[in-house]
C-alpha cells in the first residue's frame, strides 16, 4: 500500500512565531539531556520564562511538541536525499546514492544523542505524524528517482510503478528505521546496504 500523503501536525495558533520556534528549541534541549519521557510541559515553560498555559497555546500536548522537534530532525534527512534526487547525476546514481545517505544521516541523527533515538523510537513505534510524514517523503523522492530512471532508459518499465516504489522504500526501513539501526554495527550496516541497493538496481534494470 502507498504511504499516505503527509499530514500536518496538530497545532495551535499562527505557524510562524517566534514563541512556537522558542519551545521547539527548548523541548529539543530537554529532550537530548533528559529525554521525552522525563520531561514535561512545565519543564519547557520554566526554561523559556512562560506559563504551562501559554506552550497550549500553541501544542496541545507534550506529543505535540515532540511530534514539531522529530518533524523538524527527519525533514533535514528528508531536505538532503531531495537534494541527491535532484541532482542531474543518473537515476543508478541518484538511487545507490540515496540509499547510503538515508543510513548515514539516520545514524548520525538518532545515535549522535541517545535521548534522541529514544523520542525517534517513541514516533516510530507509536506511529506519530512525524514518522509516516518522513515515510512518505521517501515513497515521493524514490518516485521521483524512479520516474526518471525510466525516462531516461535506465529502469524498466513493466513492473506498476507503485509495486516498485512500495518494494523500495520496504527495504530501506532497515537503514532509517531507530530501533532497527541498532541491531547492527556501522559495518554490518555499510555491508548490507551495498548488498540491497545493488539488488534492487538489478531489478531495475532494463
Amino acid at each position: 500500500m502507498k504511504p499516505e500523503n503527509p499530514v500536518a501536525l496538530t497545532q495551535r495558533g499562527p505557524a510562524e512565531h517566534e514563541r512556537r520556534e522558542q519551545i521547539i528549541n527548548a523541548a529539543f534541549d530537554h529532550f537530548r539531556h533528559f529525554g521525552y519521557a522525563k520531561t514535561s510541559v512545565a519543564d519547557l515553560a520554566k526554561a523559556i520564562g512562560v506559563s504551562s498555559a501559554y506552550i497550549y497555546k500553541f501544542f496541545e500536548s507534550k506529543q505535540a511538541i515532540g511530534e514539531a522537534v522529530c518533524s523538524q530532525r527527519v525533514g533535514q534527512i528528508g531536505l538532503a536525499l531531495r537534494e541527491i534526487a535532484d541532482s542531474d547525476q543518473t537515476a543508478t546514481l541518484r538511487l545507490r546514492t540515496i540509499f547510503k545517505a538515508l543510513m548515514t544521516k539516520s545514524l548520525d541523527l538518532f545515535f549522535e544523542d541517545r535521548k534522541l533515538h529514544d523520542i525517534a523510537a517513541v514516533a516510530a513505534a507509536q506511529h506519530w505524524k512525524s514518522a509516516l510524514n518522513h515515510r512518505a517523503e521517501l515513497y515521493s523522492i524514490v518516485q521521483q528517482v524512479v520516474t526518471d530512471g525510466r525516462e531516461s532508459g535506465e529502469f524498466e518499465r513493466k513492473t506498476p510503478i507503485d509495486e516498485v516504489c512500495l518494494a523500495i522504500t520496504s527495504v530501506m526501513t532497515p537503514f532509517s528505521h531507530p530501533l532497527m539501526l541498532e541491531q547492527k554495527t556501522p559495518e554490518q550496516l555499510e555491508e548490507r546496504v551495498i548488498a540491497i541497493t545493488s539488488m534492487v538496481l538489478r531489478s531495475l534494470s532494463n
